[in-house]
């Protein structure tokens, strides 16, 4: 039978009858976790977190209620709270989804997670390409301002917070959390050597400081709604509650789609509806252009819970952090592209490759020089003036970057770099051999 979403922050975000401003918010239960949670003791909340599992939704998956506990409350500094909206891993656009259609939810998330972590001040760290997010967040602040839910005296109670929404440049390192402090700061965003600058203990302005995604913190308080037992029983064990997709690509129905306890192929066939007519899906990308690629056809080897070798395939593949993990990849920011037996891998390749030399950030060797020498390798393999030895080396010189950088950056060019290869080489060599053959013809066509 096929499956279908199972919405929980998106439950009103594609009503039209629902509106973003406080009113509808209202009228739907909003703010009234708010109103409990300012009664409750801050060290309650934290553990209904802790308890819920609830894990980061920007990529890495780190226990959201685990990263409050790693929290200095002793060092009598501030704490800071920013909300990481910068979202600028390729094929992610769920956030702004959040932003753009339930701004509300997201600042009760960020105001229960403020009080439950002491923060007088928390910040909305926003890219510049997204001034209509921007826009729509500053207009629901003063709103909830108006209302006495952020600012002075939360809900009649003694509590203060206040929101500032801070707008970035709009660079690929700003996703990373010290790099984005270091943005805040007015500075390069270069990210930061932990230790010692780990935020919980020195974040912004060196204080405390918590960074945690859109989606993580709009879970805030349906969890406090529920409660952790009840939200527990939404997914799968150590990968609780809803997660949303981005999927691009070739398939039927493009979009993003907010689902829990299915599988890779529910998702790409029965709500995406499948590969387009007369085209079969031939590689994935399942976690944003950083995540390693993996092919449609492959079988990939696991084990049972009774520890049992178990073998299984792509559609089979359970679609959370673990199930993804279990084949050689990583849920990332949950950005699913898709390819179908049309793509020409090598381009796909050079395309991503050159959006990292891009976006490097320059502070680290490795990463600054390895992407700009792994991009012009990839641009002549696509223009037919590869070398012989350009592959190899291209593999090669992967591995010298990953690993050897200040931030997870460097993984972010090895990993597409070195999956591509090792799941496509046949036909990477191939095409390579048919461009550098093109390209001769083209040469003695025209000396002709």
């Amino acid at each position: 039978m096929p499956v279908t979403e199972t919405r929980l922050l998106l439950k009103h975000a594609d009503d039209p009858a629902y509106g973003i401003d406080l009113a509808s918010y209202e009228k739907v239960g909003g703010y009234e976790m708010l109103k409990k949670a300012v009664g409750l003791k801050p060290e309650d909340i934290r553990t209904e977190i802790k308890n819920s599992g609830l894990r980061g939704r920007g990529g890495a998956g780190f226990p959201c209620g685990v990263k409050w506990d790693l929290v200095d409350r002793k060092s009598g500094k501030p704490i800071y709270l920013i909300v990481n909206c910068d979202e600028s891993e390729p094929g992610t656009f769920k956030d702004r989804q959040l932003v753009h259609k339930d701004p509300h939810q997201l600042i009760e998330g960020v105001m229960i997670s403020a009080f439950a972590n002491n923060v007088a001040l928390a910040f909305i760290y926003i890219r510049e390409e997204m001034p209509k997010g921007a826009k729509i967040l500053n207009q629901a602040i003063e709103e909830a301002r108006a209302k006495g839910y952020v600012g002075a005296n939360i809900c009649g109670s003694s509590y203060s917070c206040d929101i500032i929404v801070h707008r970035g440049a709009g660079a690929y390192i700003c996703g990373e959390e010290t790099g984005l402090i270091e943005s805040m700061e007015g500075k390069r965003a270069y990210p930061r050597i932990k230790p010692p600058f780990f935020p919980a203990v020195l974040g912004l302005y060196q204080c405390p400081t918590i960074v945690n995604n859109v989606e993580t913190l709009c879970n805030v308080p349906h969890i406090l709604r529920m409660g952790a037992a009840e939200y527990c029983k939404i997914g799968r064990n150590n990968n609780t509650g809803t997660r949303i997709w981005c999927v691009s690509g070739q398939v039927q129905r493009p979009g993003y789609y907010e689902v829990a306890g299915i599988t890779f192929g529910q998702l790409l066939n029965d709500i995406c509806g499948g590969p387009l007519p007369g085209r079969k899906f031939k590689a994935i990308v399942p976690g944003g252009g950083s995540s390693k690629i993996l092919r449609y056809d492959e079988k990939f080897k696991g084990k049972k819970p009774d520890g049992t070798p178990h073998e299984f395939t792509f559609d089979e593949i359970p679609l959370d952090f673990d199930g993804i993990a279990s084949a050689g990849s990583m849920s990332g920011s949950g950005a699913v592209i898709v390819m179908d037996d049309s793509v020409d891998i090598m381009e796909a390749l050079a395309n991503l490759v050159a959006f990292y030399a891009h976006e490097s950030c320059g502070q680290c060797t490795p990463c600054r020089e390895g992407s700009l020498w792994a991009k012009k390798m990839t641009h002549r393999m696509c223009g037919g003036e590869a070398r012989e030895r350009d592959l190899t080396t291209l593999y090669d010189m992967a591995g010298n970057i990953g690993g050897r950088t200040v931030c997870p950056m460097g993984f972010s060019t090895t990993w597409p770099v070195q999956s591509y290869i090792d799941k496509f080489r046949p036909e990477i060599e191939a095409k390579t051999r048919e461009n550098r053959l093109g390209m001769s013809r083209d040469a003695r066509l025209i000396e002709k």
